[in-house]
């Protein structure tokens, strides 16, 4: 199902083949490094980057001494804490507790082999990418379960616990909010529904990139809802009892989290690697950075939810309105089975405006008395 071909984008004239460079193993070797290593550069890039706008936004300069405007202050801080000791309890579980941060991080590169940098330009065009991704992003929970259970510590359990549940809360309005691209597109492949973005899906979804956005940030424990990192509540949440490379390993998930979800939704929402005149790769890395400046915008701006709070928006606010955004989609699609007409465009704008607006009249916080 192709949405109307009023293209602001290019699309190249030539994709890569699906084998290229050559032979599934040169493919698999040459995409399986690239991957690796844009992770580790991207991760070293994000926490520059939120450290100088979360600066700026708190009227102070953030870094700037190691190297030039404090580029290399990722790298001396990576390099700082591979050098510290690795302390393990004495009484936790060190098999689970040396697995647990491998468990944690292995997802995050798995959602990359299906994500396109260009056309064609991915490791593996599955048919079901979306699917896989739904289903791989939710592993590193497992991780993050391992670590608390085996540190032996009740404040790294409480935090380990805090993120279970709201994974399992989160992963329904999740999955929910994504399922009217699929319906435009037709297609579970995230190389297809970026082909089909002839106008980015989220002026056709602009309600359902809301949802996922804010489903995503509770998924990766990004603010406001990090409650199982909350210092004055956990000391430091399931990672208390880590040290050295193994905390390194779960600084690296929290941030590869961010970047796999600027990705998604980058890919879903805002037309993947399509663009003019620059190289599609570094369209899709400034689509990437975009989502992630509106991540650290939200962290400097709105407070720390509580625990109720958190499940109660899921569940009382975000699932129904992503029901509803289904629903509505779906008559859509079956009302202009060859392509969405462009008025639609600003009908689904008034519509989420309102619907969000209704829907914050009967949603309550709580207040001062806890929901749960």
């Amino acid at each position: 199902m192709m949405v109307p071909d009023q293209s602001i984008m290019s699309v190249p004239a030539a994709a890569l083949a699906s084998d290229w460079p050559g032979g599934f193993w040169w493919h698999f070797l040459l995409f399986a490094v690239a991957l690796i290593a844009f992770i580790l550069i991207m991760v070293l890039a994000f926490v520059y980057i939120e450290r100088r706008v979360a600066g700026v936004m708190q009227a102070r300069l953030g870094p700037n001494r190691t190297g030039p405007f404090g580029l290399l202050q990722s790298m001396a801080d990576a390099m700082k804490i591979l050098l510290k000791e690795d302390i393990v309890p004495a009484n936790a579980d060190k098999v689970v507790h040396f697995l647990a941060p491998i468990a944690a991080f292995t997802p995050i590169a798995l959602i990359f082999a299906v994500v396109p940098f260009s056309d064609g330009g991915l490791l593996a065009d599955l048919n079901v990418g979306l699917l896989f991704f739904t289903a791989v992003a939710s592993l590193t929970t497992v991780g993050i379960l391992m670590a608390g259970w085996s540190s032996n510590n009740k404040y790294s359990l409480l935090g380990a616990m805090r993120d279970v549940a709201s994974m399992v809360s989160y992963e329904i309005p999740l999955v929910l909010s994504i399922l009217g691209v699929v319906l435009i597109t037709g297609s579970l492949s995230l190389n297809t529904i970026v082909q089909e973005q002839d106008l980015p899906f989220i002026l056709y979804q602009p309600l359902g990139a809301l949802l996922f956005f804010i489903a995503g940030c509770a998924e990766i424990n990004r603010s406001p809802f990090d409650l199982l990192e909350a210092d004055s509540e956990l000391t430091a949440g399931f990672h208390t009892e880590y040290s050295g490379m193994k905390f390194a390993i779960f600084y690296l998930t929290e941030y590869g989290e961010a970047l796999a979800l600027s990705a998604i939704i980058a890919t879903l929402f805002l037309g993947g690697w399509r663009g003019p005149l620059l190289p599609p790769w570094l369209w899709l890395i400034i689509k990437i950075v975009l989502v992630f400046f509106v991540m650290v915008w939200t962290r400097m701006t709105l407070p720390r939810t509580r625990i109720d709070q958190l499940m109660g928006l899921a569940w009382k606010c975000l699932f129904p309105l992503a029901v509803i955004n289904f629903l509505l989609t779906a008559v859509e699609v079956l009302s202009w089975p060859d392509g969405l007409p462009w008025f639609i465009i600003p009908v689904n704008f008034i519509t989420g405006f309102i619907l969000i607006l209704l829907w914050s009249k009967t949603y309550r916080t709580g207040l001062g008395k806890v929901e749960i």
